[in-house]
């Protein structure tokens, strides 16, 4: 027996038991039939702004570590 649950936060998951099924509904989880096709998602339109670019600053060099020689043994 395969359950499909799914969460809000959590995703999906498969139970294997109605057992576990049912303890997971208590804790936020929904039964769903993979057959069932997803209803279709909502189209908005967004409204064209100007794209503002700004000119980033030139960083300061942070790495001020110095080259040093290694001893040979």
């Amino acid at each position: 027996m395969t359950i499909y649950l799914k969460h809000p936060v959590h995703g999906t998951k498969v139970a294997t038991m109605d057992l576990e099924a049912e303890h997971d509904e208590q804790n936020g989880w929904t039964r769903y039939n993979v057959d069932t096709p997803a209803p279709k998602a909502e189209v908005v339109e967004i409204a064209e702004e100007p794209v503002i670019e700004m000119v980033a600053e030139e960083a300061p060099i942070t790495n001020t570590l110095k080259k040093t020689r290694r001893k040979l043994a």
